[in-house]
């Protein structure tokens, strides 16, 4: 007997569900939302649709691409030599060969591991469905039509859609039983091809993240040989404590270099109140200084925030003389808090850097299952990759943060049941809503090809919307919940995203219609016999195959679909229609116009998230409909070369997390896997199986967890760790007469960026660089030097060079500038991709264009991050505010304007220039030698690509300049130095230092 189920004539108490009225009709559209959404020409129509919009998008890609390659290629022009790209001609597609010829181990170097990771998990899932596609040809489709009840098809469905429903197993005919024996083997044959190649690129990933702990950039890094200690208890919240928590754990042949964090309480939120208000008052000055030259007669105005309505009132207020204002008393608020940050208390959490990575890494390796007085010892991520503002947080404060964000986001889950299935019904097919609600019937009737447009739009619009929203809520949710680094934050974001589309868009979309049908079947059956037997004579098993086998066709066309998202991605359709939009209509500020040109950051939760799902629609719906399988590996196909040549020229990783998210991705696939085996189990049973063929399924789910347990047992400590031990005397190793310098040792600590990180300075276009005088009131005299108290040995404060012995930060102040004006030129990235206030946005962690934020410099070894964040240090004198890129000669200033200039004190804008260093430099320290620049060789080679950012850095050519001699450390009156007194036996291996460090921690090192 066919299931009815499947039946699209579905009656409700005998009457037809076309027949039916009022809310006899609404719950004839919840048993069967689907009912004549698909037809045997809307396979076709999709699949037409699909590729010819995909190869017109392309086409017009491949012509706009050699115009606009600011939009379609703008790491070719900002990276440097070593991550720029291949170069691409101006032809048609001259793109292809580059983006064809590209390798794995090349794409590594140029777009980092985290963007070769996700095209390996891509081809890999393009693999596995060409594979898959081979089985559900060659071996579903012909089995299901042989299983089939012809009779029972013709009866029900015409006009060419039995072909479809033959490929199912929807109607088994009973003499054929035999068939569904198939689909026991391909079950097996499923899981044991997703095994091999989950194994087999397991074992690919690991080699790529050895590579990468052996590249320059992992060895030359401050983060791959620091700890992370968090928790820490108040006893042990110093520097020293740090080093007895890691000697606790594990013995080391050197002491690291230790940094417990400190309190900096408002800061944070001081410096994002201070550039919201820097922004909101370029929005004013851009509006208001449009056209220069004929100003509107009204000053701008606005209320003043509730916060200072008691000094301002409720009344509007001038918005340019009142924001002004705020960013004066926040920059000397910021100057204040930074300059008394270390008379704070200490904080739960602190760092420790070693000299060697293998050091390190034996310490993090030994501190997994041992909690020194409650402490977790773990391997620092990049600084850039920290979420300060959950540090502090105690284990039981981020437990019970984590327990209601868990909480949240699954009630946000449920809620979304019923709007989704509102949306599924009326919005996207706007003729059931007119069936139900007489009012609406006349309108869309008489007006029926407005609202079809209206049917055609708003339904994806919403849906797009709504899923664009979601992850920005997840993000915010998470960060709420607790996480310290942005790699685990957007770790749980592609999870609870990937939770939230299977039970909502898969679970519930799909068997909705048949849960409720067998709910009111019962309750209609249980008025005739007892509840067990209505609930047999609902025939559960057979409703579910029919609406499952039903809904699995929206999902072929829905996936045929997806290839247009994919074509829209590579023609970044959505940012040039944006940047046209604002540019025409609207009145941009400078920085706005900056941002625009730089390469956007690439979302990998949200993009892990699609993947995921739609593999995992394709898995759980591969026997009911193996017409998924090709249309699923001809997308994956499609959109590894697309996103291929994206990663490549186009987007970057705003945070590298270097490969970690890796076993996310495979877990989640485990669990695909495990999923469609339910259903598959399910399908047999709803086909009269029986139960011992759904036994039969059990061993193969059992086999891919094996596989996860042998490659969680075999690879992981080889893709976490550098090394697992080290030997305690590392001088056994050194070559003979090798001496151990001391720029080879990590002498400085992680510090909260917001004690360096500049602050921003109002932009201006250069247009209404003649009114700005006429329109300002006053000018900032305060100077909001980036104080590091407490953090910084010498090497972070630059010398003044008037005042021989002081550094900058107590020289006299001078006047800061207000305003810094951009010409029409300089509206572009390439001046600004060193500066901290862009780069931290945009520039991933700068290693694209040579900057890698925590590269340990020739200066003491000193991070990168602590001169002034790539670059973007202190800009003019003692200011700490970010200045603009620009080559400057202290004799050439007289002579002519710079094309970059701040208004104000007139001074022209100035930034640093780096020197090209290497990690080791046998010559003498820069600090000590003059500025080899001169006026003719600087201002050509500013963004040059294959150098570094080459403008000169004051704070490592002339930091010594006029400074008194350097102290000396010594040791404690009895001639042991500070750690002997609780060191006690230890380690052989460890090695004191015969002459002492004039600028390291010996006081910290036992003597021999």
């Amino acid at each position: 007997m066919a299931p009815q189920a499947g039946n699209t004539g579905t009656a409700l108490n005998g009457k037809a569900c076309g027949d039916a009225k009022g809310a006899d009709r609404l719950l004839c559209l919840i048993q069967d939302p689907y009912s004549g959404t698909f037809h045997a020409d809307a396979f076709w129509a999709s699949l037409g649709t699909s590729i010819v919009a995909m190869i017109l998008i392309t086409l017009a890609f491949s012509l706009m691409r050699p115009r606009n390659t600011i939009v379609y290629a703008p790491k070719v022009k900002y990276a440097d030599e070593k991550h720029a790209p291949p170069k691409l001609g101006k032809g048609l597609f001259e793109w292809v060969g580059p983006v064809t010829r590209a390798k794995e181990g090349m794409l590594v170097e140029k777009t980092g591991l985290d963007a070769a990771i996700f095209l390996r998990f891509t081809r890999m899932l393009r693999n596995i469905f060409l594979t898959l596609s081979i089985i559900g040809i060659a071996v579903l489709i012909p089995a299901n039509v042989i299983g089939s009840d012809r009779a029972a098809i013709s009866a029900y469905f015409k006009g060419g859609q039995e072909f479809f429903v033959t490929m199912t197993p929807q109607y088994p005919d009973g003499r054929r039983s035999g068939s569904l024996w198939v689909h026991v083997v391909c079950v097996w044959a499923i899981d044991l091809v997703v095994a091999f190649f989950l194994w087999r690129n397991y074992g690919a990933v690991v080699r790529l993240r050895r590579q990468y702990f052996d590249s320059p950039e992992y060895l030359q890094s401050l983060h791959s040989r620091t700890l992370m200690v968090t928790d820490i208890p108040p006893a042990d919240r110093t520097d020293e404590g740090i080093l007895r928590l890691a000697d606790q754990v594990e013995h080391t042949a050197a002491l690291p270099r230790a940094s417990i964090g400190r309190n900096v309480k408002e800061l944070p939120d001081m410096i994002v109140e201070h550039d919201e208000a820097v922004r909101q008052l370029e929005s004013v000055l851009a509006k208001y200084l449009k056209n220069p030259d004929s100003l509107p007669i009204k000053r701008p105005t606005m209320k003043a925030s509730k916060k200072y309505r008691a000094n301002n009132g409720a009344h509007e207020v001038d918005a340019i003389d009142y924001l002004t204002s705020r960013i004066r008393e926040l920059e000397t608020e910021i100057t204040h808090v930074r300059e008394s940050v270390d008379k704070r208390n200490a904080m739960p959490f602190g760092f420790a850097s070693y000299e060697r990575i293998e050091d390190a890494h034996t310490v993090a390796f030994a501190a997994r299952k041992k909690h020194s007085q409650g402490t977790t010892i773990r391997l620092a991520p990049r600084p850039n990759d920290l979420i300060w503002q959950n540090l502090p947080l105690s284990k039981k404060q981020r437990g019970w943060r984590r327990f209601w964000n868990n909480f949240w986001v699954a009630i946000l889950t449920i809620l979304w049941i019923a709007p989704n299935a509102l949306i599924a019904i009326f919005l996207s097919n706007l003729s059931n809503l007119a069936s139900i609600w007489p009012g609406f019937r006349e309108n869309f009737q008489r007006n029926h090809k407005t609202w079809a447009a209206v049917q055609g739009i708003a339904s994806p619009a919403l849906t797009s919307l709504i899923y664009l929203i979601l992850p920005i809520i997840f993000r915010r949710m998470s960060i709420r919940g607790g996480d310290t680094t942005k790699t685990s934050r957007e770790r749980h974001v592609a999870t609870k995203l990937y939770a939230f589309f299977v039970f909502n868009n898969l679970i519930i979309f799909s068997i909705f219609s048949v849960v409720y049908s067998f709910i009111a079947a019962v309750v209609k059956n249980r008025e005739k016999e007892d509840a067990w037997h209505a609930v047999v004579e609902g025939a559960f098993f057979y409703k579910l195959l029919g609406g499952l086998s039903q809904v699995s066709y929206f999902w072929v066309v829905w996936l045929l679909q997806r290839q247009l998202g994919a074509a829209a991605d590579l023609a970044q359709m959505i940012n040039l229609v944006w940047t046209w939009f604002c540019r025409t209509f609207m009145a941009p500020t400078p920085r706005q116009e900056i941002e625009w040109t730089a390469p956007p950051p690439f979302d990998y939760a949200v993009y892990y998230n699609y993947f995921l799902f739609y593999a995992t629609v394709a898995l759980c719906f591969s026997t009911l409909q193996p017409l998924v399988l090709p249309i699923t590996a001809l997308y994956f196909a499609i959109d590894y070369w697309l996103k291929k040549y994206l990663l490549l020229y186009v987007l970057i990783t705003k945070t590298e997390s270097g490969g970690q998210h890796w076993r996310f991705l495979f877990n989640r696939l485990i669990f695909a896997v495990c999923l469609s085996n339910i259903v598959m189990g399910l399908v047999i049973r709803g086909a009269s199986g029986g139960w011992y063929k759904v036994f039969f399924m059990v061993p193969p789910a059992f086999l891919v967890l094996g596989v996860k347990w042998y490659c969680a047992k075999t690879f992981d400590g080889q893709m976490i760790y550098y090394t697992k031990a080290t030997l305690k005397d590392p001088e056994n190793l050194a070559e003979p007469g090798k001496k151990v310098r001391k720029n080879d040792r990590i002498q400085s600590r992680f510090g909260h960026p917001a004690l360096y990180k500049p602050l921003m300075t109002p932009m201006v276009h250069a247009k209404a660089r003649h009114v700005l005088s006429e329109i300002y009131r006053g000018r900032l005299d305060n100077s909001d030097t980036a104080s590091t108290t407490g953090y910084s040995d010498i090497a972070m404060d630059p010398m003044s060079h008037s005042h021989p012995g002081k550094t900058a930060r107590f020289a006299p102040p001078a006047q800061k500038e207000m305003f810094e004006v951009v010409p029409e030129s300089r509206l572009d990235f390439e001046h600004f991709k060193n500066r901290a206030e862009f780069a931290d946005a945009l520039g991933g962690n700068g290693e694209l264009y040579g900057r890698p934020d925590d590269l340990i410099s020739e200066r003491s070894s000193t991070p990168r991050s602590f001169l002034g964040r790539r670059g973007s240090g202190v800009g003019s004198g003692n200011s700490s505010r970010a200045s603009s890129p620009g080559a400057r000669s202290d004799r050439s200033v007289s002579a002519h304007h710079h094309h970059h200039q701040r208004v104000g004190s007139g001074s022209p804008l100035t930034s640093p220039r780096d020197n090209n260093n290497g990690y080791h430099r046998q010559v003498s320290h820069p600090a000590y030698r003059d500025d080899p620049s001169s006026s003719s060789s600087r201002g050509g080679d500013i963004g040059h690509r294959g150098r570094m950012y080459t403008m000169s850095n004051e704070s490592e050519s002339r930091l010594l300049h006029g400074a008194q001699p350097l102290g000396h450390a010594g040791p404690d009156e009895d001639g042991s130095y500070g750690l002997d007194r609780w060191r006690t036996g230890g380690s052989s291996g460890y090695v004191g230092r015969e002459t002492a460090d004039e600028m390291g921690y010996d006081y910290y090192r036992g003597r021999r």
